[in-house]
């Protein structure tokens, strides 16, 4: 009966991700645990419409993050085709947005973020490609979004970026998924997990 238990609670409820290790921890909202959860730390970037794009712009918002760079001839494209799947599919629904950080900055300029907008159809109020300062872009990737898993902590700014995770943040600015962007059933199991998180 316990078991059955424990495996009905998983359904219904998703994982906090609290360190670069992904481990992921079932913590009820009555936890005292839950005040320790990881945050993603505040930010402020320009996204390809010139705006400054802050973290206040996600209060109460689920979100989808990832990095990339425009000139990528790898992993990007895809991910960047998987993030317009994302756009189309909740494009009605306020509750979600996007945001998508470069990790060329001092190349993925304002307009050239405005250029691979047009060509995704990015809608602008819906899903943010930002651009900033390389240092900080990295630490926020590193730091707060373990972009990199276990070894992202160990590096610096100096050593190049590129990571496939697309990652999903909660209302309170918290970590609850992390998944393959560039693969289909991946993104299948993040709308999955949206659609848990919308029950929260």
């Amino acid at each position: 009966m316990l078991l059955l238990d424990s495996c009905k609670q998983d359904k219904i409820t998703m994982p906090y991700y609290n360190s670069a290790e992904f481990r992921p921890e079932w913590i009820t909202h009555d936890d005292l645990k839950i005040r320790e959860i990881h945050t993603i730390d505040t930010f402020t970037f320009r996204d390809q419409s010139n705006n400054l794009i802050s973290n206040k712009d996600f209060d109460g918002k689920i979100y989808i993050s990832n990095f990339f760079f425009t000139t990528c001839p790898g992993i990007c494209p895809q991910m960047t085709a998987n993030m317009a799947i994302l756009q189309d599919a909740y494009k009605d629904d306020n509750r979600i947005k996007l945001i998508s950080h470069t990790v060329t900055p001092w190349i993925d300029t304002v307009q050239q973020l405005k250029r691979y907008a047009k060509e995704y159809d990015v809608i602008p109020d819906k899903w943010h490609l930002v651009t900033g300062d390389k240092e900080t872009i990295y630490d926020l990737a590193r730091n707060s979004y373990f972009a990199e898993k276990e070894i992202g902590l160990q590096l610096s700014s100096d050593d190049f970026l590129h990571t496939e995770n697309f990652i999903l943040v909660d209302t309170k600015r918290h970590i609850r998924g992390i998944y393959n962007g560039t693969i289909s059933s991946e993104i299948d199991r993040l709308t999955d997990d949206i659609s848990i998180l919308h029950g929260d």
